[in-house]
């Protein structure tokens, strides 16, 4: 078996984790709030209509924004 070189160094705490603020998808959701239509088709390219629904009810959670999505024959839509 080979060695392997390491190196130890002490330390006295971790650092915190660095968070993210918000998200890509947050303006999608403030193009709509921002908007005048009750109901919009969303489209991003290279994304399936299941995952685009999943990120936007997170940050519609996270944002506490009173507004439903739904995939129709994979196609995603915001309601208000």
């Amino acid at each position: 078996m080979g060695e392997v070189s390491f190196n130890l160094t002490p330390v006295d705490t971790k650092p915190s984790r660095r968070y993210r603020k918000g998200s890509k998808y947050d303006p999608v959701l403030d193009a709509f709030m921002a908007g005048t239509d009750a109901l919009v088709a969303v489209e991003i390219a290279g994304k399936d209509a299941n995952y685009i629904r999943t990120q936007l009810n997170k940050r519609i959670d996270a944002k506490n924004l009173r507004v439903k999505v739904s995939v129709v024959n994979n196609i995603t839509y915001l309601e208000k």
